[in-house]
């Protein structure tokens, strides 16, 4: 079974570290990764660059629209994501508690499937 670890954080957070923090903290997620990948269990994993670099994309009444980052209300961002091939949720979770980024963030455990699910 595919399950994602999203990475969310806030917003302000990788500003309010600085880059020499920030590169310390990617670095540790870089080895968490390999470490995945080493066990089977990884299938993709990329980092996202800032929300204020983001677009949102709209169709209405066949016109398109381009909105500004995420929702103005929002209060964290997703800042990345594992993609693992994991046997039970309980795996899952079991790597999401065991990801660098818990300590700092929140990682999300979400199972892939159909939208109509």
């Amino acid at each position: 079974m595919s399950y994602m670890l999203l990475i969310v954080e806030p917003p302000n957070q990788r500003t309010e570290r600085g880059e020499t923090a920030g590169r310390e903290v990617y670095d540790q997620m870089v080895r968490f990764a390999a470490d995945l990948k080493a066990r089977g269990k990884l299938l993709a994993v990329e980092s996202l660059t800032s929300s204020s670099d983001a677009v949102r994309v709209q169709i209405r009444d066949g016109q398109p629209k381009l909105l500004d980052g995420p929702f103005a209300e929002a209060k964290e961002m997703v800042g990345g994501f594992f993609l693992l091939n994991c046997e039970t949720r309980e795996e899952a979770v079991a790597i999401a508690q065991a990801c660098p980024a818990a300590t700092w963030c929140t990682v999300e455990v979400r199972k892939l499937g159909p939208c109509f699910a």
